[in-house]
């Protein structure tokens, strides 16, 4: 994943859940999980190193099964 990647899922309060993919250092991926309701400042939930195959595995999951689809960033 050369390039940031984020993902979002709609919440029905009006805010949501992302997941944003970058690039970190030795060619692994750092996965950052977290939720927005806007005004309020992102809350950032968890934060994980993986590696890039790992990181794609688990970006198609998300897409599949969890309901998340690619957006621009939020913030």
């Amino acid at each position: 994943m050369p390039k940031p990647l984020w993902l979002v899922r709609p919440r029905p309060d009006g805010g949501c859940d992302y997941v944003s993919f970058q690039s970190a250092p030795a060619g692994e991926v750092e996965m950052r999980e977290g939720s927005h309701l806007p005004p309020q400042m992102p809350l950032l939930k968890r934060r994980h190193r993986l590696a890039a195959d790992e990181a794609e595995r688990c970006r198609r999951q998300l897409q599949q099964e969890g309901g998340y689809l690619h957006s621009e960033p939020l913030f």
